[in-house]
């Protein structure tokens, strides 16, 4: 029974650190006027519509005080093994710095 609590614990704490991700995501893209939607499907075009995405971006708790700089979100995405995700905001990133 123990052990069962502790898996527990362990998937509730990644599924928080998940949905960190994907605010910070989110507020990568509004510090960047970018539409988060439009880059996760851009990246994962075959997938359905991602509902923790959808939620952080309907909740409206942003942390528009906050400033993600481009190398941290793109260290946040590969540590949750959003590879695809990273290389399409490395690819904005580029877009963005010949502005």
């Amino acid at each position: 029974m123990e052990f069962r609590n502790i898996d527990e614990q362990i998937i509730q704490k990644y599924k928080e650190d998940e949905t960190l991700m994907i605010r910070l995501f989110v507020q990568w893209c509004s510090n960047n006027e970018l539409d988060p939607i439009a880059l996760y499907k851009k990246a994962y075009p075959y997938q359905l519509e991602n509902a923790a995405l959808q939620e952080v971006i309907e909740s409206d708790e942003g942390i528009d005080e906050l400033y993600i700089d481009n190398e941290t979100m793109l260290d946040v995405l590969q540590l949750f093994g959003n590879e695809d995700l990273a290389f399409v905001v490395a690819d904005e990133i580029e877009r963005l710095s010949r502005k």
